[in-house]
Parts: structure tokens; C-alpha cells; sequence
């Protein structure tokens, strides 16, 4: 899969959502009538390493993370536990390695928020991640429906 064909899947399936591009990530929003200024994440793809977030080498050749915000209860059911936040700059504390590909894992910074990443998804990866980008995409709406 590509970036693109991942955002494309999502803004064609994911009513009411739009895509945002911000601080070096292309972000999905959802955010129908664009009534708040932004919206509420729904999916990131991030393609390089930022000044807060080097724990996936994303600066490697053609490598990109996908990065959702899942309930926190489904991240405990498929990790076990959430973690404590780290420090500014740092990495969750978890038994991870974070510049796997093609494997779902807790994301390096946002864990701690139920965030959960892949480096660049194969289309088997991708078919799999789908239920969980329409958690992110339900758990949107829900926070949504709080801040308007």
C-alpha cells in the first residue's frame, strides 16, 4: 500500500471526514462542514522523523508510519496494558520494536492515548487494519459530538 491509496480508502469510506496536512504528517479529520477549525484526528501517515518522534527511523527510503487512535480498551485488548507517558521527546516503555514493518504496534509516542501504528501496511495488513480505522473513525465522531 501506499500513503495516498490509504487516505484515499479512508475520505472515500469515512463520511463527513477531510484531510489536513500539518506539521509533516497528512492527517484525517473527521469533520463534517468543517464546523470545528480542524476536526478530530482520525488517521495520521507520518513520513519522516520528527524533532519529538526519531523511534521509527522514519527517515529511512520509502518508509511511512499510519497512525491511529483507537478506544482504550481495544488497545489494552491487543497490548495488554497502556503505558505511562513519557518525557518530551521520549518513547513509551514497551517491549516493541517501533521500526518494524508491516506489524501493528503501539505508536512509540501516543501509546499512552491508545494510539496504534504499522509501518507501511501490506494490502493483507491493510484488509486487517480496517476495523480498527473504523473504531478510529467511530471514536471521532464520538469526541466530535463533545466539542461542537
Amino acid at each position: 500500500m501506499k500513503p495516498d491509496e490509504i487516505l484515499a480508502y479512508c475520505l472515500k469510506n469515512l463520511e463527513g471526514t477531510t484531510l489536513v496536512e500539518s506539521w509533516g504528517e497528512k492527517g484525517v479529520f473527521y469533520n463534517p462542514n468543517h464546523i470545528l477549525k480542524r476536526g478530530v484526528y482520525v488517521l495520521t501517515i507520518k513520513e519522516k522523523d520528527g524533532e519529538n518522534d526519531k523511534s521509527s527511523n522514519l527517515n529511512r527510503q520509502g518508509i511511512y508510519r499510519v497512525n491511529l487512535g483507537l478506544k482504550r480498551c481495544t488497545f489494552q485488548n491487543l497490548f495488554g496494558y497502556i503505558p505511562a507517558r513519557p518525557a518530551a521527546g521520549g518513547v513509551v516503555e514497551m517491549p516493541y520494536d517501533f521500526t518494524a514493518i508491516d506489524c501493528l504496534l503501539p505508536h512509540p509516542v501516543y501509546a499512552w492515548m491508545g494510539w496504534v501504528s504499522i509501518l507501511n501496511p501490506s494490502d493483507l495488513a491493510f484488509n486487517e487494519l480496517k476495523p480498527l480505522i473504523q473504531e478510529a473513525y467511530e471514536f471521532a465522531i464520538e469526541k466530535f459530538k463533545k466539542r461542537k
